[in-house]
């Protein structure tokens, strides 16, 4: 649980921190979002390799070596001197954070007997919603009164007693056979994840496909993915990826569905913090109290849950989580510069409620009609989609927000012109004028702010109308086998 805990507030902790580091290392606004992508990207590769090191290692000791590695890579976080520094270490953090849940979740398999794995799985999973809440408050306490390095730091105390405690107590143990690893999948599945997110997040600072770099990378990516797939359609040995999980079909519409989902989930996270601070000028603890509410939301999603699983039809209950989400992003369509913390507050609370309504039961129809013996692999996979959403997502959204930034700004710039005659107004006296630079200075800046909440919205706008498109998906899935509504509504229930 500390594991979890650990790395659940480690997501979200370093969001509200990323101006602050931004001014701290001399970094941009597209590359400090690297700190984000960078963590999100290696644990996404590194996620479907779970299940083979616990098979081949055993759990208990691939389990201490990540709590021990996410530690150390949080230290050098904290230490880091220059942003190449902090996204290396961003990587190393990722790499040894892809193991922390689902090696949580085998742990609390194996220690609990099958009738207590429903009530496990309901306490474990309420302490994973805990980080996410506590990480945006925490992250601008500790940024506002001590230093951006402690949303780092913060983490070593918590992984030395999760490592003590996994020592003692956690029982040597493997999967029961070491499968053979197909190195070929692995690297072309990283081949294509690696070279699509270079893509993404330099393509706005190369002009897109007017690089050779960009072109270079998209054509890597584009080999890696098609070499992916046609050799584990064609391969006679075992593949990275199971072809069983391409034959279920609640299996691939979940895992597309939680894909599509993962883009407004870390859009979103990435995006209201630095609104807030460089456009409204909140201070960073009151940023991370603004933004909390949100996994409140998710919260108080998880008790209504208990009370509809197994009652009503689980697509019926993702669709509203949807619709609900759909409804929180056009309330922030309508944000502006001059309103109150209300608006931000509400929107944060509906968007939680919302996906919390979507988690949960999307994860039990996923993994309804899968065979238990490449369930496994499916949670992996499952995870890996929604990180690698969530990684494409937050690239798209910095990238039209500086493109769209730069569109609006010299549409707005267009008649401030001194024969204007609106510039010439008595409110437009000195230092506003005009025909002083200051004057001309002040405007630009004023115009720029309104130029980046225009480019604000329309991401907002992007991620409601993901939403809505994801939604017909719903009807493909297959509504699961009652036994399995029946152990969901028993876990949210001991949950409850």
């Amino acid at each position: 649980m500390l594991a979890t805990f650990m790395q659940g507030v480690d997501t979200t902790i370093a969001n509200v921190a990323l101006p602050h580091m931004q001014g701290s290392l001399s970094a941009a606004q597209d590359q400090i979002a690297w700190v984000v992508t960078s963590y999100i990207v290696a644990a996404a590769i590194m996620t479907p390799l779970t299940g083979w090191l616990a098979g081949r290692f055993g759990i208990k000791y691939v389990f201490l070596f990540s709590v021990i590695g996410f530690t150390i890579a949080s230290a050098l976080c904290g230490a880091a001197t220059s942003l190449t520094q902090l996204v290396i270490y961003r990587l190393l953090q990722g790499v040894c954070g892809a193991a922390l849940v689902p090696l949580s979740q085998a742990v609390l398999f194996q220690i609990n007997p099958p009738e207590r794995h429903a009530k496990a799985m309901a306490v474990w999973g309420m302490g994973v919603i805990l980080g996410p809440i506590i990480g945006p408050a925490l992250g601008g306490y500790l940024t506002d009164y001590y230093n951006w390095r402690w949303v780092f730091y913060i983490n070593l105390p918590v992984g030395v007693l999760a490592s003590i405690g996994i020592f003692m107590f956690i029982r040597e143990s493997r999967h029961g056979h070491r499968e053979p690893f197909d190195f070929f999948g692995f690297a072309t599945l990283s081949l294509g994840i690696g070279s699509l997110q270079m893509m993404l997040d330099r393509g706005e600072l190369k002009d897109w496909f007017g690089s050779l770099e960009i072109c270079i990378e998209a054509i890597i990516a584009a080999l890696g993915f098609y070499l992916f797939v046609i050799h584990t359609w064609t391969a006679t040995v075992r593949s990275f990826l199971n072809r069983d999980l391409m034959k279920d079909a609640n299996c691939v519409i979940g895992t597309l569905l939680m894909f599509l989902v993962g883009m407004p989930l870390y859009g979103t996270m990435t995006l209201l913090p630095t609104m807030l601070q460089d456009l409204m000028n909140y201070p960073v603890v009151t940023t991370g109290l603004v933004t909390a509410p949100r996994g409140v939301g998710t919260m108080l999603a998880m008790f209504v849950v208990a009370r509809l699983v197994g009652k009503v039809d689980i697509r019926l209950i993702i669709l509203t989580g949807l619709a609900v989400t759909a409804a929180a992003l056009w309330q922030m369509t309508g944000f502006s510069m001059q309103m109150g913390m209300g608006p931000i507050i509400t929107s944060g609370l509906l968007q939680g409620f919302g996906l919390g309504f979507v988690f949960t039961p999307l994860s039990t129809v996923t993994f309804s009609t899968l065979p238990r013996n490449i369930l496994t692999q499916g949670t992996a996979i499952f995870s890996l989609m929604r990180n690698v959403g969530g990684s494409i997502g937050i690239s798209i959204v910095e990238a039209l927000l500086a493109e769209n930034t730069q569109v609006v700004h010299s549409r707005l710039v267009e008649h401030l012109r001194p024969d204007n005659p609106l510039a010439q107004a008595p409110y437009l006296a000195a230092p506003y004028s005009l025909s002083v630079p200051t004057g001309i200075a002040a405007l630009n800046a004023e115009a720029t702010r309104q130029a980046a909440m225009v480019a604000y919205i329309d991401d907002f706008k992007l991620m409601m109308l993901i939403v809505i498109l994801s939604a017909p998906l719903l009807f493909l899935l297959r509504k699961p086998p009652a036994r399995i509504a029946g152990a969901a509504a028993a876990s949210h229930a001991a949950a409850e």
